[in-house]
């Protein structure tokens, strides 16, 4: 008659602390991933045509009130111009990262400043947009 003795159920909590230590480790990595990686410039404006290109070679910054960086560093348009010069202008690619509250006037102002330096891959950084 021992077969048909009833047990007492018991709730495994054990597996449940494994799985919740996973999704934690798991959500915290991928906030880490968000968190950009190079620059100050976090909101980028948006593009439902964004394409992701291969890391910049210089990459220049439009900051609130007009302040240009570049290679982490405030620069005026001429030294911007100096920079690209100093560089192989034929073959270096620039990335042109403004704020959503940088102007087109100010953007501009950064392309012809990378342009009077001889380069001509010129690429605007954006954030693709939620489909």
């Amino acid at each position: 008659m021992r077969y048909f003795e009833t047990r007492k159920a018991r709730i495994e909590i054990i597996p449940m602390i494994d799985i919740m230590l996973f999704l934690l480790v798991f959500f915290a990595m991928m906030t880490l991933r968000m968190i950009p990686s190079t620059g100050q410039v976090s909101k980028l404006p948006t593009s439902s045509t964004a394409t992701t290109m291969a890391p910049p070679k210089l990459m220049v910054e439009i900051h609130a009130g007009g302040q240009l960086f570049a290679d982490g560093q405030a620069v005026t348009p001429d030294r911007i111009s100096a920079l690209v010069r100093s560089r192989d202008p034929a073959k270096l690619a620039v990335t042109i990262a403004g704020g959503e509250d940088a102007s087109l006037q100010q953007v501009m102002g950064v392309i012809d400043a990378v342009r009077n330096g001889g380069a001509t891959q010129i690429g605007l950084a954006a954030r693709q947009t939620a489909r």
